[in-house]
């Protein structure tokens, strides 16, 4: 059924029973979005925090540590690449990725608080933002294909959908 039929249905008097009306409106899809995106908040936020950590330390040596720990080659790709990179990092590069960790986790974590207290700005943010990844991931599927990018564009293309759908509904029904 479509989103119009359910607002059609609202406006001529029809009244749904309580369990089918909290999913029309996707309150409880909503609110365990929110979930995810605080739960991403969060991460991130401890991502920050342990940036912080390894400031005034020698994060090569670091990195080079949690290879080994990881039983990875450190030669190989991925591993160099890494342990490169910590090698390049300066205490004030280690504070500024701190404070963009620190601000997309808030900006995650205000998301979730509004989602969850079903806010329209929140429900609007969520589906730009969400909208936003989905032709990175595209080209990402385009380079490679692979069961990972394929899930996580169906994720977030259905999320994206259905928030638009919980948004447009609310909207038709006021």
């Amino acid at each position: 059924m479509s989103i119009y039929f359910f607002a059609f249905a609202k406006r001529s008097g029809f009244n749904w029973p309580v369990s089918k009306r909290v999913w029309l409106n996707g309150a409880v899809g909503v609110r365990g979005i929110a979930i995810v995106e605080a739960a991403k908040g969060l991460l991130v936020l401890l991502v920050g925090f342990g940036l912080l950590s390894l400031a005034h330390r020698d994060v090569e040596q670091f990195a080079a540590e949690l290879v080994r720990h990881a039983h990875l080659n450190p030669a190989s790709r991925y591993p160099h690449i890494f342990i490169e990179a910590a090698a390049k990092a300066t205490d004030s590069r280690l504070w500024m990725l701190a404070l963009a960790a620190f601000l997309y986790a808030a900006l995650r974590l205000s998301e979730a608080y509004g989602l969850w207290h079903r806010r329209r700005w929140a429900e609007v943010f969520a589906v730009v933002t969400g909208a936003l990844y989905l032709p990175v991931e595209i080209y990402e599927l385009s380079e490679r294909v692979t069961v990972v990018r394929i899930a996580v564009l169906a994720v977030n293309a259905m999320i994206v959908a259905f928030l638009g759908q919980a948004w447009w509904y609310r909207r038709q029904i006021k």
